[in-house]
């Protein structure tokens, strides 16, 4: 196992996921991988899941329309809605699950993403305000924590596959 940094943090307190995690690559391709639909859709699920993305507009006022899709089918729906994007350094969005027809199930929660680049490797940091901790809490049981370290994982191993290339 490398020595990159991987750090997942709950507080309940502040209704607050933060995770820091550090990739061996390059800003501009960790970059793209958050922000791409067709990279997106290689990583954005803990498999056996897929990710399918239905809309994709990566602008402030647009948003990311996507499904998690399990072996059998199910479609469990989410909307990112983008309110902020500094190009290669954050971008933010409110994320919430939503039903089939793009229907959000409120309350959502914040999403915070910061990108920064040293000694050849990327740090991501993400954080994760939810306006309930009723929602924060479903997020958890959800088994969020293995989940989206599973993805990440995934990620990274794409990553290295796409550096090479």
């Amino acid at each position: 196992m490398n020595n990159l940094l991987f750090d997942f943090t709950v507080d309940k307190a502040k209704k607050t996921v933060f995770v820091n995690r550090e990739f061996a690559a390059d800003l501009s391709l960790v970059w793209d991988a958050f922000t791409k639909q067709e990279i997106l859709d290689q990583w954005w699920a803990p498999k056996p899941w897929n990710s399918k993305t239905k809309v994709m507009d990566f602008e402030v006022g647009g948003r990311r329309f996507y499904a998690m899709v399990s072996p059998e089918g199910d479609e469990h729906w989410a909307l990112q809605q983008y309110t902020s994007i500094s190009p290669k350094t954050n971008f933010k969005y409110l994320n919430s699950f939503a039903d089939k027809d793009e229907n959000p199930d409120l309350p959502g929660s914040d999403w915070d993403l910061s990108f920064s680049e040293e000694n050849g490797n990327t740090k991501v940091s993400i954080t994760i305000k939810n306006d309930s901790l009723e929602r924060m809490e479903k997020m958890i049981e959800m088994g969020f924590q293995g989940g989206f370290t599973m993805t990440l994982n995934y990620l990274d191993e794409l990553l290295a596959t796409l550096s090479k290339k």
